[in-house]
C-alpha cells in the first residue's frame, strides 16, 4: 500500500480506522483520500485496506 507517496507493507486485512490508530493519527484533525476518493470519517471503520490501495492523509493545523 502507498501512504503519502511511501510504499508500506500491510500485515493482513485491517480497517482504515485501525490503520490510522496504529499509525498515531488523530482522526479529528485529518482528511483521508483513498484511491482518489475522500473517505467520510463515519466510514473509517467499514473501509478495509489492501496492498493495492493508495492513501493520502492530510493533517489540519491550527494557528493564526
Amino acid at each position: 500500500m502507498k501512504v503519502n507517496g511511501e510504499q508500506i507493507q500491510l500485515e493482513g486485512t485491517l480497517s482504515l480506522k485501525t490503520f490510522l490508530d496504529n499509525a498515531g493519527y488523530t482522526s479529528g484533525r485529518i482528511a483521508v483520500e483513498r484511491n482518489g476518493d475522500i473517505v467520510p470519517k463515519n466510514s473509517y471503520e467499514k473501509v478495509l485496506l489492501s496492498d493495492a490501495d493508495t492513501l493520502e492523509i492530510v493533517h489540519f493545523v491550527g494557528g493564526g
